[in-house]
């Protein structure tokens, strides 16, 4: 990709202190883009504005929980008002946890919906004026490969991001008059912090050794390996350039051909 294609533009990532992220904000950054990033550790965030900085990008952020709508709002008003505005939105925040069905808790089906579906309303709903108000955008959402097809014990997890799928297709298809597409990216199993910690819970759950739990993920890939948070970061940044302006209402998938649909 040619380098300052974005130039001009502001980004806000949601969930960008760590995994894909982060990747996405350097990804952007590295094309032009200034960016704002929030997360719930204000740490990460530091490190992260630092390096953004470093490239010679204006980099804002704030944390936030992006299940809590008064925080939401907040954070918002604050980057967009750093920002001078903004042209790209990445819903990427999210969580993964599992738990067979039967005798499935009510708070767990909850919180992976807040954290991977509402989250998503609440973000876009509060930076969609300013995009409307210059008439043109990117949103991305970042769902998965469990937004694609059904896997057991997910049910709560799947059904959030089938959801993210719904809701992408609904708003591409009210925002196109608007200048704004909205599309999904899909990945498989990425190897971050929060595939770590299904690797940790499956071998918490079934006597296997971390080697063997890893292995079981990579599987999943017909590549035989799990993708990079990079591999993500660059379909992002495909789909906001100004030659991806025909592109929306679209899910592509990160996961070495696993789903080909």
């Amino acid at each position: 990709m040619p380098i300052n294609t974005l130039a001009g533009k502001r980004a806000v990532i949601t969930g960008a202190g760590r995994g894909i992220g982060r990747a996405i904000a350097l990804t952007l950054a590295e094309a032009g883009a200034d960016i704002g990033v929030t997360a719930r550790t204000l740490p990460d965030l530091e490190l992260l504005a630092s390096d953004l900085e470093a490239m010679g990008r204006r980099c804002f952020f704030t944390a936030c929980d992006v299940t809590d709508v008064e925080q939401v709002a907040q954070m918002a008003s604050t980057l967009t008002r750093d920002l001078g505005g903004i042209d790209i939105l990445v819903n990427n925040a999210g969580s993964a946890e599992s738990h067979k069905f039967l005798g499935h808790p009510d708070e767990l089906w909850h919180r992976m919906l807040a954290a991977n579906l509402t989250s998503v309303y609440y973000v876009t709903r509060a930076f969609l004026p300013s995009l409307m108000e210059q008439q043109g955008g990117r949103i991305i959402n970042i769902a998965s490969t469990a937004a694609r097809v059904g896997e057991k014990y997910v049910a709560a997890y799947t059904a959030a991001k089938h959801g993210v799928l719904g809701l992408t297709r609904s708003l591409a298809a009210e925002l196109m008059q608007n200048n704004i597409t909205v599309n999904a990216v899909c990945p498989g199993f990425v190897d971050t912090q929060m595939t770590q910690t299904s690797i940790d819970n499956i071998v918490r759950r079934t006597g296997m050794n971390e080697q063997e739990a890893r292995a079981a993920l990579e599987k999943t890939n017909p590549q035989g390996r799990l993708i990079t948070p990079e591999e993500v970061a660059s379909v992002v940044l495909f789909l906001v350039q100004e030659s991806s302006g025909s592109i929306t209402g679209q899910a592509i998938n990160v996961d070495g051909g696993g789903v080909m649909s």
